[in-house]
């Protein structure tokens, strides 16, 4: 993703857009209307003098609209995202992507799977760190590769593994649509080096369609994850996406559709269409 600008109301879009409207109200509240009553109730003459001026209306109605603006942003690229991932079917659909998007595409499934995730622009056709995740405490730097027919090679694990002290990261992730060279594979054994390729990547986006289509966003309701019987048949079950565990089939009593859910939850979350 090519450098972004750094500026107040990208740094708000960032933030949920309920969030940017929260701050927005409450900023434009203190300044109006607790700027001059601390200005009355500290004798303080400058803040007297601004509060009755109209430089204080303008601040107020001007931070106002930032935030404004800032929840806008926000709102398109949640939908935008949301859209990009749910109209992902197969790995063409993810080959189809330009690189931004796919870019997008990652961070997307990321946010499904809990995580913070910030667009840091510091990557570009070529790559870098282009997502920042942060989780539990826990800071993971990821590079995205778009690359179709050509593998990623053990030359980019070594280079984000530098990057990992350079950052003072706890983990880095690089996700490649063709996958990665053997010597990639055995350079990251035991390494805080997580390497996604376009099968598990899809994985995730099917994990995080699954989920969204649970109540509460994927939490599954105890009536639903209880029972044994037809809905805890576990033939051919696949491995959970988060765990690894052997999946269990499980129904949502609210749609009557079937997922497979993991068996330690509430532990663990993971669910798959």
């Amino acid at each position: 993703m090519a450098r972004r600008k750094s500026s107040l109301i990208h740094a708000l879009a960032d933030l949920p857009w309920p969030l940017c409207l929260g701050m927005g109200v409450a900023g434009f509240l203190a300044i109006r209307f607790g700027v001059p009553a601390w200005s009355t109730s500290s004798g303080n003459r400058f803040g007297q003098i601004f509060s009755q001026s109209r430089a204080l209306e303008v601040v107020s109605l001007g931070w106002l609209a930032i935030c404004a603006l800032a929840a806008l942003l926000s709102f398109l690229g949640a939908r935008r995202r949301r859209r990009l991932l749910d109209t992902r079917t197969g790995l063409e659909s993810l080959a189809s992507l330009g690189w931004p998007d796919f870019e997008r595409l990652v961070g997307e499934a990321f946010r499904r799977e809990g995580y913070a995730v910030e667009e840091s622009g510091l990557g570009g056709a070529d790559g870098g760190i282009d997502l920042v995740l942060r989780r539990d405490g826990r800071r993971t730097l990821v590079q995205c590769k778009q690359w179709r027919r050509q593998k990623v090679p053990v030359n980019v694990a070594r280079e984000m593994y530098g990057l990992l002290a350079h950052h003072g990261a706890d983990a880095v992730c690089i996700a490649a649509l063709g996958g990665f060279t053997p010597d990639a594979g055995r350079f990251a054994q035991g390494k805080p080096i997580r390497l996604i390729d376009g099968a598990e990547l899809l994985g995730m986006i099917q994990a995080g369609r699954a989920a969204d289509a649970t109540p509460a966003a994927g939490r599954i309701p105890p009536a639903t994850a209880a029972t044994a019987g037809p809905e805890q048949e576990t033939t051919g079950a696949p491995p959970c996406p988060r765990c690894g565990s052997a999946m269990v089939r499980r129904r949502n009593r609210s749609t009557g559709s079937a997922f497979w859910g993991c068996p330690a939850w509430p532990r663990c979350r993971g669910t798959a269409a």
